[in-house]
C-alpha cells in the first residue's frame, strides 16, 4: 500500500476505536453517543475512500478490524479497568500475525484498481 493509503487506514482505525470506546463511555454519560455515531460514520467513509484509492478489501479490512480489536481491548483495560487476561493478549497477538500474513500475501499480487477509480483517472487525464 502507498503511504497515503496507510495514513487513511490509520485514521479509519482511530475513528473506529474512538467510536467503540465512546460507546462504552456512553453507558455512564449518554452524550458520548454522538461521538460514537460520528466515529463509526467516519471510519466507514475512510474505508470507502481506501477502496476508491485502489486498496484491496481483504487486507484493508483485516488490518482495520484486527487493529481496532487490539487497540480497543488495550485501551478499555487502561481507561475503564476492563479485564485483559493472558489468553486475550495471546488471541490479539495471533490475530495480528494473521493480518500480517494476509497483507504479505497481498503485496505479492498485482494491484487492480476498481472500475470507479479507473473511470475517475481517465476523466482526470482527459480533462
Amino acid at each position: 500500500m502507498k503511504k497515503a493509503m496507510w495514513a487513511v487506514l490509520v485514521a479509519a482505525i482511530a475513528a473506529e476505536v474512538v467510536a467503540t470506546l465512546s460507546l462504552r463511555a456512553a453507558l455512564d454519560a449518554p452524550g458520548w453517543y454522538a461521538l460514537t455515531a460520528v466515529g463509526y460514520v467516519t471510519a466507514f467513509v475512510l474505508l470507502a475512500i481506501l477502496l476508491r484509492m485502489g486498496a484491496k478489501i481483504g487486507s484493508v479490512y483485516g488490518i482495520w478490524a484486527a487493529s481496532g480489536v487490539a487497540l480497543t481491548a488495550l485501551l478499555a483495560a487502561a481507561l475503564f479497568g476492563e479485564a485483559l487476561s493472558w489468553p486475550m493478549v495471546l488471541g490479539i497477538a495471533v490475530v495480528m500475525v494473521g493480518v500480517v500474513l494476509v497483507e504479505t500475501g497481498h503485496e505479492k499480487t498485482p494491484v487492480e484498481t476498481s472500475p470507479v477509480a479507473e473511470s475517475e483517472t481517465r476523466t482526470e487525464v482527459g480533462a
